[in-house]
């Protein structure tokens, strides 16, 4: 089942008008433009993905910090305190009582107060934070731009499609969060690179560890 695409939820809605955003929390982070699979099987979740169906609604998309997301799976989770807002693209029943959901990676948002339900659900009050400002690749950091649409043609022979299009190979927001989902660094390095507001000082960063890997 396709859904409508994610412009067609309000995002700022989501979040200004509403004091519970149900939370999804990973151990990954979504980036904004990111893609998602999910293979949805716990019943808190089976209703979540019904319910944003239903009301066209994006849910939270949280790194977990400490922790595992399946009920009683250890240690109490830890979340950490900016979430994505997830849209649904694609929801397929594979069997009865397991979803197979594909989304695409909206806004930051900014957590404030955050509870679970008795089912188990994470719910937070929930802000809006700022889209990176479109900014152009720098001329100094254009060998990393030039870079991932090399990785994206090597991946496409290999039948290997991971970013949604259209390419924005030009943008620098878009070149370093696509750079973050593929790189080798850990969850919390890469959430540290996702609420970095600067778009210019993310592709910088993103820059440095490939030139120090001889990677460009």
């Amino acid at each position: 089942m396709s859904t409508d695409p994610p412009g067609s939820v309000d995002a700022a809605a989501a979040t200004q008008h509403s004091t519970e955003l149900p939370l999804f929390p990973l151990q990954s982070v979504l980036f904004p433009g990111g893609l998602l699979q999910l293979k949805v099987f716990e019943p808190r979740y089976l209703d979540l993905i019904s319910r944003c169906l239903r009301e066209r609604s994006a849910f939270g998309v949280v790194c977990l910090s400490q922790g595992s997301e399946v009920r009683g799976g250890g240690d109490r989770p830890r979340i950490e305190g900016v979430a994505v807002l997830a849209h649904l693209q694609e929801v397929d029943a594979e069997q009865p009582g397991i979803l197979l959901v594909r989304c695409v990676g909206g806004q930051r948002v900014q957590l404030s107060t955050t509870w679970q339900r008795d089912d188990g659900l994470w719910l937070s009050t929930a802000r809006a934070r700022a889209d990176d400002l479109p900014a152009e690749v720098p001329d100094h950091l254009d060998a990393t731009a030039r870079a991932l649409g090399q990785a994206i043609g090597s991946l496409a022979a290999q039948d290997h499609h991971p970013f949604a299009r259209p390419y924005r190979l030009d943008d620098a927001g878009w070149v370093a969060n696509r750079w973050c989902e593929i790189l080798p660094i850990s969850v919390e390095a890469k959430y540290r690179l996702m609420v970095l507001d600067d778009p210019l000082l993310r592709l910088k960063r993103v820059d440095e560890f490939l030139r120090g890997r001889g990677m460009v």
